[in-house]
């Protein structure tokens, strides 16, 4: 069983940044992609990003490209998303998630079977 501990959400104002780090249980880390989601009230959960196991593969959605960053410490078993120029339509709970399949890098909701408890992060105008 994986377990995944997501923290660093917060309030924030729009156009500031913050961290989010994802901190993971288990011995096989670095096979696996990782990615964040997020989740707006009344929407579905969308991709945000993932990384592949070496940490050299990245994918973003279009909607944070060169704004988010997502980058991973295989040695502390953490995987993490830095959230710069943060915008009122970034306000959601953001999630963790581990792929499913080992080294398979993918964006698709449905391909991630661990799941974090999910950190608030709020925008204000």
């Amino acid at each position: 069983q994986v377990q995944l501990v997501e923290s660093g959400g917060g309030l924030v104002q729009a156009g500031g940044s913050l961290r989010l780090s994802c901190a993971a249980s288990g011995r096989t880390f670095s096979m696996y992609a990782m990615g964040w989601f997020r989740q707006a009230p009344g929407k579905e959960r969308e991709f945000v990003a993932a990384i592949s196991g070496n940490g050299i593969i990245t994918y973003y959605a279009d909607s944070v490209k060169g704004r988010f960053t997502i980058s991973r410490d295989n040695a502390k078993n953490t995987v993490y998303l830095q959230m710069n120029s943060l915008k009122p339509e970034d306000t959601a709970v953001y999630y963790c998630a581990r792929g499913a399949r080992l080294y398979r890098l993918t964006m698709s909701v449905a391909e991630y079977d661990y799941w974090g408890q999910g950190t608030q992060v709020t925008v204000s105008s």
